[in-house]
């Protein structure tokens, strides 16, 4: 693994990143589908996160699952996926892991479900596991599993005692306090985080007088969302910093400034995902343009940059 900008390096959660882009889980596959256009390379991305995995194979939810909005997307995939064991037997062994970092995404519907699951990518070559704990809690009425410190460290705890790869909770912006929910995962064992999910939305077809998306609602994600996910990355450094917990900053970014705001914000890495629908090349020039900043502006490494955000004097605490 090399990279062709040396300022880029950084280590997250022991692991060697060769530049701080990391590809999304859900939008490039099990890492060979996004590989197939013409002109990418693994050099310039970090690490590239799996599609969301479950224990047993999923066929996902009846269209339409995605949808364009307004500097945006909506989606509601259902988690299709082949199930924990084959993405282990039939996908990793496929993968080049001498180019880049692969995550797994851990998904289910039960804490059982996520141990088992987290269980079997354990015994795997894959580099970390990120838990998707934004998923509906079957035996607790469909609450969602990240909307619930309580749930959300359950899961974590449990997770963590199967596994010795670095855990990383993706948290979900759908909670009332994201920086206490951040602090029990790191109580229950978290190494690190991805801030954010997505946001829950909609959108409404005005002649059928219903909803486009067949699962109703969606994911929505892209430049919309941005500016939560940048309040968002902030709030939980403040959890993170006194522990040396990382973040991955994700929610809009499609430029090297918005991957920029996020590291400032506090993000040690920073994830591409509904870009690249915008552009499937954008990785190579988000991270020239990164490199350019750093030179330009004296600094010798990404690190120097993170969490160096100077807050205005506030008058008072209304907005």
């Amino acid at each position: 693994m090399s990279s062709k900008y040396k300022a880029l390096r950084s280590t997250f959660c022991g692991l060697e990143l060769q530049t701080p882009l990391v590809l999304l889980s859900g939008c490039v596959g099990f890492g060979q589908e996004y590989t197939r256009v013409v002109g990418y390379s693994n050099q310039e991305v970090g690490a590239i996160c799996l599609k969301g995995t479950t224990l047993e194979p999923r066929l996902g939810n009846s269209p339409h699952r995605v949808y364009e909005t307004p500097a945006g997307m909506l989606n509601a995939i259902g988690l299709q996926n082949p199930g924990a064991r084959a993405v282990v037997d039939d996908y990793l062994p496929k993968l080049d892991f001498s180019e880049t970092r692969y995550i797994a995404n851990v998904s289910g519907s039960t804490v059982e479900e996520y141990v088992e699951v987290t269980r079997i990518f354990e015994d795997s070559p894959i580099d970390a596991i990120e838990i998707n704990i934004s998923c509906p809690n079957v035996k607790e009425g469909g609450v969602t599993f990240g909307n619930d410190p309580d749930m959300s460290a359950r899961v974590v705890e449990q997770c963590r005692a199967v596994t010795s790869k670095p855990l990383i909770t993706k948290l979900s912006p759908n909670q009332t306090d994201i920086a206490y929910n951040a602090q029990r995962c790191i109580d229950a064992g978290s190494d690190a985080f991805a801030v954010i999910n997505t946001l829950m939305g909609m959108a409404i077809d005005i002649n059928s007088r219903t909803p486009v998306i067949g699962n109703n609602q969606g994911g929505l994600s892209g430049p919309a969302i941005k500016p939560i996910a940048l309040l968002k990355v902030h709030q939980v450094y403040q959890v993170c910093k006194p522990h040396g917990i990382p973040i991955i900053g994700q929610g809009g970014v499609a430029t090297a400034e918005d991957a920029l705001e996020f590291i400032i914000a506090g993000a040690s890495a920073v994830g591409v995902g509904t870009g690249l629908y915008y552009d499937p090349l954008c990785c190579a020039s988000i991270n020239q343009s990164i490199y350019d900043y750093l030179s330009a502006n004296k600094f010798s490494s990404l690190s120097e940059l993170v969490g160096s955000l100077t807050l205005n004097s506030a008058d008072s605490a209304c907005i």
